[in-house]
């Protein structure tokens, strides 16, 4: 059976991909052997965000009094609220598949395999079937990375210790939670099980948590969550796991923290095993796939999104990596560029950044020049946020005037943070956007009183 395009991996770049091909009058097959969605929607983005939030509604009633709202004996169901993040799932995954269906994509269940190529174009096997296409996308994913720490694998086995695929179902709050890796995902469940009432304790190789974030953003960060009882072990390595506890090395002395369950939270790599890219002359690279700016691989016709490139794993650089591929297929002009892509935390306080930070433009030789502002510049955010200590950094080219990057923490956050990519991604001149009417009262407007102070 031949297609114009053959789609493996049903994540965020797959389906948006056969979604758009199918919508375009391609005759389109999409391959999926676990679930529509992918990670993001099945065991990560979605799922994490609607716990979170639930913990948001359950710290909020706690603290009303500060609000003038007086609630007794507040409890939370974490067995309801594992059910509600279930529907939610399942709300979204049906939204998908509807689309699916309507654009004329054909979905097969299955694990996929490129054997090879034949008269209509790249042969790939998948439930005993062998299928051709013209084109090929290949949006296989990411999986987590599981380092050989001993009593890793064993945990895992037991359920001692997890990923972010088991943290997702877990029906019952440890009293004595901890993460090993101080990253967006490990800081996201840190948060959660904090504020549902576990004891948390966030083991980090790095001296600081938040990866790449600016340094001073990620320091608020660790003192919020220090004041709600987290306790941050940084420049320390997990040396074993085990026995209700995990043991680590700081400054050449072991140490360790009791641990009822322990999410294992270092990173993620892209999966290619089995996939049979050799068959067809595919270049890869520890694993990843290889892509040019267009999101072609050294095969003409075939291309890789989202996280088996290795690139920002992130799922809206996936989608976006998918329009460029997609149009490259259909020739539209369009290319992949990186400079202007947001990373948000969903933690409380949220942190948004997107661009250069002043570490980058010191490494890149950039004249910079930038301006700081407490958050409270905003009158939203004190009405909402009285006693915050957020902060909102503003960095622009010296040269150009131009705004380059944008990094901040406080609620809302991630909302806001789409706005300051506009201006990074269009190189708009800080007097242009001095001109742009904000909505009032906003926290958005803290974007503006940052650009008038230059």
């Amino acid at each position: 059976m031949a297609y114009d395009l053959i789609v493996i991996g049903g994540g965020p770049a797959g389906y948006l991909a056969a979604e758009r091909a199918g919508a375009e009058g391609l005759s389109t097959l999409l391959i999926e052997k676990r679930f529509i969605g992918g990670v993001c929607l099945n065991e990560g983005c979605i799922p994490s965000k609607a716990l979170l939030h639930c913990g948001h509604v359950y710290e909020n009633a706690k603290e009303g009094k500060e609000f003038g709202v007086s609630v007794d004996n507040i409890t939370i169901d974490q067995k309801y609220v594992i059910e509600r993040k279930n529907k939610i799932v399942n709300t979204l995954v049906s939204g998908i598949k509807g689309k699916l269906k309507k654009n004329k994509v054909t979905v097969v269940m299955a694990e996929a395999k490129i054997v090879g190529r034949g008269a209509e174009g790249f042969k790939v096997e998948a439930n005993g079937e062998t299928y051709e296409g013209k084109k090929l996308i290949v949006s296989t994913g990411s999986v987590a990375s599981t380092p050989p720490i001993p009593g890793v694998k064993e945990g895992l086995e037991s359920g001692f210790v997890m990923t972010n695929r088991e943290i997702l179902d877990l029906t019952e709050i440890p009293k004595e939670f901890v993460v090993i890796g101080g990253g967006v995902i490990g800081l996201e469940m840190a948060s959660y099980f904090n504020s549902v009432g576990s004891h948390v304790t966030v083991v980090e190789m790095l001296n600081k948590i938040a990866g790449p974030t600016d340094g001073e953003i990620s320091t608020i960060l660790q003192k919020n969550y220090e004041k709600k009882g987290i306790t941050f072990n940084l420049g320390c390595a997990v040396k074993s796991v085990g026995d209700g506890k995990v043991n680590f090395e700081r400054d050449g002395k072991m140490e360790s923290v009791p641990a009822d369950k322990v999410l294992l939270s270092i990173g993620r790599r892209p999966f290619t095993e089995n996939l049979g890219l050799e068959s067809i002359g595919v270049n890869t690279e520890r694993g990843r796939i290889l892509v040019d700016d267009h999101m072609r691989t050294n095969v003409a016709g075939v291309y890789a999104t989202g996280d088996v490139n290795g690139g920002i794993m992130l799922a809206h650089v996936g989608y976006r990596e998918t329009e460029v591929a997609l149009n490259d297929i259909l020739g539209k002009k369009d290319i992949m560029r990186y400079n202007a892509v947001p990373s948000v935390i969903y933690t409380t306080p949220e942190v948004g950044c997107v661009g250069e930070t002043e570490d980058s433009c010191k490494a890149k030789g950039i004249d910079y020049e930038i301006v700081t502002l407490p958050m409270m510049y905003s009158g939203r955010y004190v009405a909402e946020t009285e006693k915050g200590d957020g902060i909102i950094k503003v960095i622009i080219n010296k040269k150009y005037r131009n705004v380059i990057g944008v990094h901040m923490i406080g609620n809302h956050a991630s909302e806001i943070i789409y706005g300051a990519v506009t201006y990074i991604e269009t190189e708009m001149p800080i007097d242009d956007i001095k001109q742009l009417i904000f909505p009032h009262p906003t926290v958005c407007e803290v974007i503006r009183e940052a650009i008038f102070e230059f």
